[in-house]
């Protein structure tokens, strides 16, 4: 099994991590109902589901318990 041969600080380690960050999420404006949504996901606007834009389901209700 291999070791590190000496320990490394924790300055050090943190100095590597500080690249890994979240960037924001994209957020587009529908052209038909002019709503901000997340890409590729459907959306509700006045309880009709829309997806790309066009009306996917009317009179839409979710079944969340």
């Amino acid at each position: 099994m291999a070791h590190p041969k000496r320990k490394i600080s924790k300055t050090r380690r943190d100095k590597r991590r500080t690249h890994y960050k979240l960037s924001e999420k994209a957020i587009a404006i529908c052209p038909t109902t002019d709503t901000p949504h997340l890409y590729h996901h459907a959306y509700v606007v006045e309880g009709d589901l829309f997806h790309k834009g066009k009306l996917a389901i009317k009179n839409y209700t979710t079944n969340a318990q």
